[in-house]
């Protein structure tokens, strides 16, 4: 059991209709998103070419922070506001969905820019997931 599962398991408040399983993996994906694309915004920086990474880094920056965030909504219940949350969750798909297509251009020269696409994709998809669970 991770540490997001266990935090949501002990909860003191009823979560209502909220889909447990949904919110810890969109938790555990932004989390895990957030850190992929803070460390190939450095690699990127590391390259050579860095001038033609410009674009890759904002990307990536705007989308470690939009998914940290967003992991921080989700991880927050109490006087739980669903427009919100439906607001954080399309902005975070979004974000990814962005930052996942930049990369995935760079992807056959950069690594780290497959690994971070590939991450994207996946915090862009529990994002989406989580959002027709709330309806």
């Amino acid at each position: 059991m991770t540490t997001t599962q266990e935090m949501l398991r002990t909860y003191p408040a009823d979560l209502g209709k909220v889909d447990g399983e949904a919110v810890v993996k969109c938790i555990q994906a932004c989390f895990e998103c957030a850190q992929a694309c803070t460390a190939c915004a450095d690699a990127c920086l590391s390259e050579a070419g860095v001038a033609e990474l410009v674009k890759c880094i904002r990307t990536n920056l705007d989308c470690a922070d939009i998914c940290a965030t967003t992991g921080r909504v989700l991880s927050r219940h109490t006087g739980y506001d669903a427009n919100l949350t439906r607001a954080v969750l399309e902005a975070c798909a979004a974000a990814c969905k962005s930052c996942g297509d930049e990369c995935n251009q760079h992807a056959g020269m950069h690594e780290h820019c497959r690994i971070c696409a590939e991450a994207c994709r996946r915090c862009e998809q529990a994002c989406r997931e989580l959002l027709d669970t709330l309806g």
